[in-house]
């Protein structure tokens, strides 16, 4: 089963669902294939001084080499040994990373593949990230040690001996139906509701009738796992890719502007625990109606993962997306952290995809997904004074380079957004007070 786990040494009877951030810090990140002298330097530079409560790093251990394709993303996923070696990084570069990301409030979650090994269509040899030998026909990964006694083909009765049907309840994403369920997992720590972004990317996207004003109600109340047991996305390294869970709904830094109003729902809403992605781009080659170039990995040289660059502009270069860098998106991380423990309230809706909603007294956020402008005044719980919208801008020296917000003393304030503004979303917060 396909489960990212937040898991914890078990202190108490619920510890296992605390991702032990910081106080005060509320999402995380995943550095999508970053090699960990990169993480290091983000953790230090840029994480931390926005409140990111952590990273998931790509898997640490040792991986086969796959050249055909060259160097695939899920090479990652097809483990030798649980040697401390990849193209991120070697075991000193891992322990560095861990150390200086923590040393500044930043935890590191791994990405752990402990249910296999690589796949048995591969050859044995040493064609691996750490030179290991292995050989999976007889599964023999002598530098684990793992032996043909140490694997469950007696328990899979198929033909092959493999799994070849994910009915089956062998391995299985649950988005509802399957054969297992993440329920199953609530012992381990919170589990990924994959449900959550495929949802949403449907809603957002106005598909098959979905509205926004339907979000009254988002969380427990659509059929997720209770908020407490969730960790939710709005995408991963698999989905974002047309596979792995979700299909054609979810929404990517492929489609920008859409895709920043998703993440600034989920960061403003108070359901689950909420991870962001950060990706890479790659050469897309669509052929009947599919990506047959979504096996790419890293941006690399000859197979050596490139550095992320940082642009004067703070974006990144070397073709490393940042998502977790765009304005809008990092400044909704910084929301979450100030909003963080206020009740969801004030809700409004048009009746179509005009919403909006409060956190308490801490924060205010409105959507227009509409095809025509917005232009309410609505309650936003808020104390009265002028607030920067942290959506169009930042508050710099007690200034706004972006959209002012008049709140009264009732804490009514009017809102203007118009369905072909750039960002059509407005977020104020009490931090963001001029």
């Amino acid at each position: 089963m396909k489960f990212f786990l937040l898991l914890s040494a078990i202190g108490l009877c619920s510890a296992q669902y605390s991702p032990h951030t910081w106080s005060g810090r509320t999402s995380i990140v995943h550095l999508f294939e970053w090699r960990w002298a990169d993480i290091a330097l983000e953790c230090e530079r840029y994480l931390a001084p926005y409140g990111f409560g952590g990273v998931q790093v790509s898997p640490p251990n040792e991986n086969i080499v796959i050249t055909n394709p060259f160097r695939p993303w899920w090479e990652r996923y097809q483990p030798i040994s649980y040697k401390l070696c990849t193209r991120s990084g070697n075991d000193a570069e891992f322990r560095n990373m861990v150390t200086r990301c923590n040393n500044v409030g930043v935890r590191i979650y791994v990405d752990a593949v402990i249910n296999h090994m690589c796949g048995d269509g591969n050859s044995p040899g040493t064609s691996s990230t750490c030179g290991s030998y292995f050989n999976p026909q007889q599964r023999d990964f002598p530098a684990v040690p793992y032996s043909g006694w140490d694997f469950n083909d007696g328990k899979c009765k198929t033909a092959s001996g493999g799994i070849e049907s994910y009915q089956d309840a062998n391995q299985v994403i649950d988005l509802g139906g399957e054969a297992i369920s993440s329920r199953e997992y609530f012992g381990n720590g919170r589990v990924t509701e994959f449900k959550y972004g495929a949802k949403l990317g449907t809603v957002i996207r106005k598909w098959n009738g979905e509205k926004m004003s339907y979000l009254k109600n988002w969380g427990e109340g659509w059929g997720f796992v209770p908020t407490d047991r969730a960790l939710v996305f709005v995408d991963n390294h698999d989905n974002q890719r047309g596979h792995g869970a979700g299909g054609a709904s979810i929404l990517t830094f492929w489609d920008a502007r859409l895709y920043k109003v998703a993440v600034g729902f989920m960061l403003a809403h108070p359901y689950g625990f909420t991870r962001v992605m950060s990706s890479y781009r790659w050469q897309r080659n669509f052929q009947n109606g599919k990506d047959v170039n979504d096996w790419i990995g890293p941006p690399n040289n000859n197979g050596v993962t490139k550095e992320v660059t940082i642009n004067p502009d703070t974006t990144c270069g070397n073709d490393w997306v940042c998502e977790h860098r765009w304005r809008q998106i990092r400044n909704m991380v910084v929301f979450r952290n100030v909003v963080d423990g206020q009740p969801f309230s004030n809700w409004w809706d048009n009746g179509s995809n005009q919403v909006a909603f409060g956190r308490g007294n801490k924060g205010f956020i409105v959507f227009n997904n509409d095809d025509w402008s917005l232009s309410t005044t609505l309650q936003t719980g808020l104390p009265g004074g002028t607030y920067c919208d942290v959506i169009s801008g930042d508050k710099i020296n007690g200034d706004c380079t972006g959209i002012k917000v008049f709140v009264s003393g009732d804490g009514r304030a009017h809102f203007s957004i118009s369905n072909s503004a750039e960002d059509p979303f407005i977020a104020i917060h009490t931090d963001a007070k001029l």
